[in-house]
């Protein structure tokens, strides 16, 4: 049985974790939560899934939750996050809250030799090499649960690493891949929280409708699958349906396909190499009319551009990305720049930065909190 700490409980990938375990009880129990503002939701899970230990965002929300529940034990902030992936009997973490946030989580429970059940996508953008090296030191496995780099993962399975020519990621393309570029700047918050496929958190919402999301999984299959730039390809799909391809060297494509929901991929991130049934998500061919792939346009959507050439820069400029782009975002849902500001601040934060090599987990948060306020300041100019 898979003992689970799981952060970011209350959230998307959080709340359909939950699902699959109360669906697999035998398989799965959740020795450990954390949780950011939505306390109330967090009550419930505690109520029904008994952890033995939880961490909060915030220090004061602790008595209350201690006089519901006395036999449970109750952390805050990043020593909470520490404590909970480390907390008896847990073997498996799976990290679902967004931003830099986890990252020393992930490597306390990689050097615990902890299974990482990984959707928090920004960890490996921030510091791929820094984790790729603590993998390298662990018995620990990172298992991905992002749609489009489970899909690769598993394709992987179908021939040797030796054999691989390329990885063809596909994007739903967002609400906006078939508008002119003339009419970006009108986008509203509105318009860019409508997403046609998936249903996700707002901050993922808004990286769709720019594809900054897919630039973020572009340098995360560079760390997690050891790629070469050249190696990746992006390609729109907009029925969500096939989540991402592998080509091989003698022209064969595998792809992995399903109904555009992420209990599939976070069960498969769990039971891996195992499959469990999964009722009543199964694809109905005589339904789908049509399977669409359109090229990704680069003018549009520049976030593309820059994720390869941050691959080719390498050293902190991906946790300089992931952060200017968190402000923009922030910004933007604010209503204090325009939806085609966001390409332009991040591009110049990046262009403007002082790059080295990342070498610790500090030096990934400096970066963070040095990028975090020069966005901030570019914006107030």
């Amino acid at each position: 049985m898979r003992k689970i700490a799981l952060l970011g409980s209350t959230g998307s990938i959080g709340r359909s974790t939950l699902k699959i375990v109360d669906l697999n009880r035998d398989k799965f129990s959740i020795e450990s939560l954390s949780a950011g503002k939505n306390i109330k939701l967090l009550i419930e899970q505690i109520k029904y899934f008994t952890p033995k230990t939880v961490s909060v965002s915030k220090k004061d929300d602790i008595q209350a939750l201690k006089n519901l529940f006395p036999y449970v034990k109750f952390y805050s902030g990043q020593e909470g996050l520490l404590e909970i992936v480390s907390a008896d009997n847990v073997d498996t973490v799976i990290s679902a809250i967004t931003g830099t946030t986890p990252l020393e989580a992930t490597i306390k429970a990689i050097k615990m030799g902890h299974r990482i059940c990984l959707a928090n996508k920004e960890t490996l953008v921030a510091a791929g090499s820094l984790i790729n090296e603590e993998l390298k030191l662990s018995k620990s496995e990172i298992i991905p649960i992002d749609s489009e780099q489970s899909a690769i993962f598993q394709a992987l399975l179908s021939g040797k690493t030796s054999e691989l020519n390329k990885v063809i990621l596909t994007a739903s393309g967002g609400p906006f891949f078939r508008k002119n570029i003339d009419e970006f700047e009108k986008i509203s918050i509105k318009d860019a929280l409508k997403h046609p496929t998936w249903n996700m958190g707002t901050k993922v919402t808004i990286d769709s409708a720019t594809l900054m999301n897919k630039a973020l999984e572009i340098i995360e299959a560079y760390y997690l699958f050891n790629l070469k730039s050249e190696q990746i390809d992006v390609i729109i799909h907009p029925q969500s349906i096939i989540h991402s391809m592998v080509e091989f060297i003698d022209s064969s494509v595998i792809a992995q396909m399903s109904l555009p929901d992420m209990q599939i991929p976070i069960l498969y991130s769990l039971t891996y190499p195992e499959r469990v049934k999964l009722d009543n998500m199964y694809l109905n061919f005589d339904k789908l009319n049509k399977l669409e792939f359109f090229p990704v346009d680069r003018v549009k959507f520049p976030s593309i551009r820059m994720a390869y050439e941050i691959m080719s820069k390498g050293k902190n400029s991906g946790a300089i990305f992931n952060a200017a782009n968190e402000v923009a975002v922030e910004y933007f849902l604010k209503e204090k720049i325009s939806f085609v500001d966001i390409f332009d601040v991040v591009e110049k934060v990046l262009n403007s930065a002082d790059l080295f090599e990342i070498d610790s987990v500090e030096a990934v948060l400096d970066t963070v909190v040095s990028t975090k306020r020069k966005t901030e300041e570019l914006m107030e100019i």
